[in-house]
């Protein structure tokens, strides 16, 4: 019988009720007494690293988990977090990018209504998620939701209170979960070598998301402070007239420096294409910018600190960031 490490971060699935509101009041071991039935899944051991509700996860606690990861991963056979709902997505996409070359899978769950309730997708979703954690062909990092296999760089909360919170953008799902069974749509490749984790998460990535009639102003603060600016346009990838002037400016500035501008879409489904539209295909010519075409923001964010937290110049970051890592990106014409 497998192995697996159970890591509690808090989340809705650990949420008790106060008069604030939901908060996270249930340990690792707490969560596990609700699902009896894993006994005969998988023998289970737990530990609680954060107890936090999932909007205050910063990178700081993506350490915190790679390093409970690490220290413990010669010793289990997988490991099943539990996550809050609300940056879930992100938080598997960065571990995706500190955890490569996984043999031993890392499944990433949570939950719309706390396990403690009546009415609760939680049960579920964590024995699903034992259920793929114990599989023998399960590897590296996953979310397991609503009976769903997404890879940890495809996924998305598109519904906030659904207990169908989460969509594999631009990439099939792994596999579903029906009846503890596992039905796999994609075959893994098995993983050779060793795992390599990675800690360094650059805080000098920032976001920045157009709509209609913004103050170019923005863009001078923007590149004064941060390093690297993801522009999430509109469509397929452009900047607008109204942008352009201030935009070429500070580009022109940046010549012969480490600081980049990566373009991406608000669009979820089927990615960016900056050659499609003059409003595009002139910024990405002149300046030979990265852009993320079929991935997602949340990978696009996390594999840029990422990468950035390896100070790499930005020839090879160029070249890095277009290199598929835990099936991140298909599309590439850089």
């Amino acid at each position: 019988m497998k192995k697996i490490l159970m890591i509690g971060t808090g989340g809705t699935i650990a949420c008790k009720q106060t008069d604030a509101g939901l908060t996270p009041g249930l340990n690792a071991e707490d969560i596990l007494s609700y699902i009896p039935a894993v006994k005969h899944i998988c023998t289970v051991e737990a530990i609680q690293v954060l107890n936090l509700d999932s909007t205050n996860v910063t990178p700081k606690h993506w350490k915190i988990i790679v390093k409970a990861i690490e220290e413990n991963y010669s010793n289990y056979d997988g490991f099943v977090i539990c996550h809050g709902t609300d940056t879930l997505a992100y938080t598997a996409a960065a571990l995706s990018y500190m955890i490569q070359n996984s043999a031993k899978p890392i499944v990433i769950t949570g939950s719309q209504k706390p396990i403690s309730k009546d009415v609760t997708d939680a049960k579920s979703n964590l024995l699903n998620s034992f259920i793929y954690a114990a599989d023998d062909e399960s590897q590296n990092v996953n979310i397991v939701f609503d009976g769903k296999v997404i890879c940890g760089t495809r996924a998305k909360k598109e519904r906030a209170k659904s207990f169908n919170a989460f969509s594999s953008i631009n990439f099939p799902y792994l596999a579903i979960i029906q009846d503890e069974r596992i039905i796999r749509y994609i075959p893994e490749v098995p993983v050779r070598g060793i795992p390599c984790f990675y800690y360094e998460m650059s805080d000098k990535v920032t976001l920045l998301k157009l709509y209609p009639g913004m103050n170019p102003d923005i863009l001078s603060y923007l590149f004064s402070n941060y390093d690297i600016i993801v522009i999430e346009s509109f469509g397929v990838g452009g900047m607008p007239e109204s942008l352009m002037e201030k935009f070429y400016e500070e580009m022109d500035n940046l010549a012969g420096t480490d600081k980049l501008a990566v373009m991406t879409t608000q669009v979820a489904n089927e990615g960016s294409n900056m050659t499609v539209y003059e409003v595009g295909r002139q910024i990405k010519q002149d300046f030979h910018m990265i852009e993320s075409y079929d991935m997602t923001l949340e990978a696009t964010i996390t594999k840029l600190m990422w990468l950035r937290g390896m100070n790499y110049s930005n020839a090879r970051l160029r070249e890095a960031f277009y290199t598929e890592i835990n099936k991140d990106i298909l599309f590439k014409k850089s």
